[in-house]
């Protein structure tokens, strides 16, 4: 049990170390070539596992709070991605790593916005319905608008995308919820500990196998693209916070829109890049997985420093 809670605890920590391993030592990854998308399937299930219907419910008798909440989610990163993928195009970069931004963008909120939302004194079964719903929209909304804003770098497949998010995304997250409902009390109190650990692992895998695809180009990567994933990461948290304030939403739940606008489901963009498209167009969203797990452990210190031992785990 405490190898479990030790992972979901170290994920940003052991996602950084591992990335490292990867670069100095892609083949320890290469080897989870045709493993990947499986990996992010178990992020999914692990999600369905641990999400209290309690939570949901609470979240759900404020609609227009969780509606305008999504809105903002794809309205947004996925223009910030677009400019990011404009500014790529006008400094050079290759199309492919233009077209990643734009997935990056596009994709739903991240299952780790949960956890950093609870650590920073946000709202969390709020956070929890973000995340529910803009999974579910994801089959729909991630390709459309990948095709809409990309479609002058590369050819959408749109088709074949949604397929992927189906299969890995709402397929195992619903068996995910079903599964919870069969178990018991004590095997329910025994899962919520050991599915973080077992989605922090997958995590691990799908970033690590990133760096790994991308060895030769991160060390060439040019400080357009690093300075455009810091932005774009900054720039999701801000105007989520100024979105917040914009509906007048309290401060718990300002923060909470800040974070799950901010924290982009990276592996997500990740598995759609390696599996739709060239190997480089998984590099924005290896880069902001990463990014994004260190600013988030550097919030929940900020936002919420009188939980400095929780924080601390991170």
């Amino acid at each position: 049990m405490a190898l479990w809670r030790y992972l979901s605890d170290k994920m940003a920590l052991l996602t950084i170390i591992f990335a490292f391993i990867a670069y100095l030592f892609p083949m320890v990854f290469l080897v989870f070539k045709d493993l990947f998308l499986w990996c992010f399937a178990a992020t999914m299930f692990a999600l369905g596992v641990v999400l209290h219907p309690e939570d949901a419910r609470a979240a759900l008798k404020r609609p227009k709070t969780i509606a305008l909440g999504v809105t903002m989610q794809f309205w947004i990163m996925p223009m910030l991605g677009f400019t990011a993928a404009s500014i790529c195009t006008w400094q050079g970069v290759s199309p492919a790593v233009a077209l990643g931004f734009i997935i990056v963008g596009c994709a739903p909120g991240a299952m780790a916005s949960n956890v950093i939302t609870y650590l920073a004194g946000g709202a969390v079964a709020f956070s929890i319905a973000m995340t529910m719903a803009a999974t579910m929209l994801s089959p729909l909304l991630t390709p459309t608008l990948v095709e809409l804003l990309g479609s002058a770098y590369m050819d959408i497949p749109f088709w074949p995308m949604m397929q992927t998010i189906i299969l890995t995304v709402v397929t195992p997250l619903t068996l995910g919820m079903l599964v919870r409902t069969r178990l018991g009390h004590r095997n329910t109190r025994l899962a919520e500990v050991i599915a973080p650990g077992f989605a922090s692992i997958a995590i691990i895998i799908i970033c690590g196998y990133a760096v790994a695809s991308n060895h030769e180009r991160i060390a060439d990567t040019p400080a357009t693209v690093i300075i455009l994933v810091i932005l774009l990461n900054a720039l999701g948290y801000l105007l989520g916070w100024f979105a917040g304030k914009l509906f007048q939403f309290e401060r718990s739940y300002r923060i909470t829109l800040a974070i799950e606008i901010g924290m982009q489901n990276a592996g997500l963009g990740v598995a759609l890049a390696l599996k739709h498209f060239e190997p480089a167009t998984a590099l924005p969203g290896a880069l902001f997985a990463v990014w994004c797990i260190i600013t988030a452990a550097a919030m929940t210190r900020y936002l919420h420093r009188g939980k400095t031992d929780v924080a601390a785990a991170i």
